[in-house]
Parts: structure tokens; sequence; C-alpha cells
């Protein structure tokens, strides 16, 4: 299922153009219009989920392989020197278009924007640790 009103659907759905790379029955993988480096893809599934929380486990699945064969294709092609997939959810964790979507963002050396991704780390003590660890325990 689609929503009228999710600007990826739209773009799925073929109402908005987009630089396509690749596209299946589940998938259509785009030129990001504001990439953050040379050659930055989105994955889109072609139906809405609005999240992780949200898409189901086999579609996740695919989404990750399809990510993995994607970053080896794009690193031969581009030369590029790394490579990060990244995936928000919500807001707060940088989510902008609430439909499933993951970055893959080429990574060059000496390019702008090398500074995306890092963050300064937390402390916690031995304790803490421990209760974070025992709370999340499946």
């Amino acid at each position: 299922m689609r929503d009228a009103n999710c600007i990826f659907c739209k773009i799925i759905g073929g109402e908005i153009p987009s630089n396509t790379i690749y596209e299946d029955d589940e998938f259509k993988v785009i030129l990001d219009a504001s990439p953050a480096s040379k050659g930055h893809a989105l994955i889109l599934p072609k139906e809405h989920y609005a999240d992780i929380y949200e898409i189901d486990e086999k579609t996740a699945g695919h989404a990750m392989q399809l990510a993995k064969k994607l970053a080896k294709h794009m690193t031969d092609v581009l030369k590029c020197d790394g490579f990060n997939i990244v995936q928000n959810n919500h807001e707060i964790a940088g989510q902008t278009v609430f439909h499933f979507h993951m970055h893959l963002i080429p990574r060059y050396k000496n390019a702008k924007n090398n500074d995306i991704l890092i963050w300064d780390h937390e402390e916690f003590t031995p304790e803490e640790m421990a209760e974070i660890r025992d709370s999340l325990k499946m």
C-alpha cells in the first residue's frame, strides 16, 4: 500500500521524477536529491512503511541484502574509499521523510562532509553499563 501524501511513494509511483539507479518488484533505488557525497543514494521499498518499527522482517532483510549488493557495485564504480549505510527512525534520529529508507553514502578521502556520522562518546560507569545490559537482554 502507498501513502498518497508521501513524497517517496510519489517518486515510486512516477509522479515525481527521480534519478533511478536500480529497480525491481520490491525496491526502487534513487540518487539522493540533497546528497552528502558523490553517489549518495536511497533504497526505497515500494510499499509504504513509516520506519523500522513498521517494516516487515522479510522486506527489511531484503533491503539489507540490496544495500550490500549496491555498496559493492558503487564502491567498484565510484572508487570511493569507504561506505556508510544509514537508516534513521523518528525525527530525533534524523528521519525527515517518514517512509522507511536506507542511505547509501560513498565516502571519499579529503572530501566535504567527512565529519558526518561522528559523535562524542558518552561515558557510563560499570554499574550503569550492567544495568543497561540487563535491561536489554532478550
